[in-house]
């Protein structure tokens, strides 16, 4: 949920009331932009 909150600037009431495989889609779709960003970065 912390990383959530973090990267989206979401408040904790709306991530808890997402269902639990939203959230799950969530976290992958902010995994991806940050390991696209990441490598961006390193290149």
């Amino acid at each position: 949920m912390a990383f959530l909150a973090y990267h989206l600037h979401w408040p904790l009431g709306e991530l808890m009331d997402l269902p639990h495989r939203e959230r799950r889609a969530w976290v992958g779709e902010v995994s991806a932009i940050n390991t696209t960003l990441n490598a961006a970065q390193g290149a």
